[in-house]
């Protein structure tokens, strides 16, 4: 679960469906919704103008604390196996 930080969505949060790695962008469930229009095919014989989500940049979503609930900065720390893992800066909690 992500937070939006910036932008028309701002305030909203969502899943994250997709992360487009070179881009530096994510598609979130829900937000940054476009219209595209579409021509009648196989798969949608109507037509019409179909709602999508768009991706949205990386920098503008903070992560969902599991524990709080709400958004916060993610920090990197070794575990007591030596592996490198992603922690929640609010409630110091691992992210799985």
């Amino acid at each position: 679960m992500v937070y939006v930080n910036a932008g028309n969505d701002k305030a909203k949060t969502g899943r994250v469906l997709e992360v487009l790695v070179d881009e530096k962008r994510a598609v979130v469930e829900g937000v940054n919704m476009v219209s595209r229009h579409t021509k009648p095919n196989a798969k949608n014989p109507q037509g019409g103008i179909v709602k999508k989500e768009a991706p949205i940049h990386i920098s503008n979503l903070n992560v969902v604390d599991a524990k709080t609930g709400k958004p916060t900065r993610v920090g990197r720390k070794l575990n007591a196996e030596n592996k490198l893992v992603r922690y929640s800066k609010k409630s110091g909690e691992e992210i799985k």
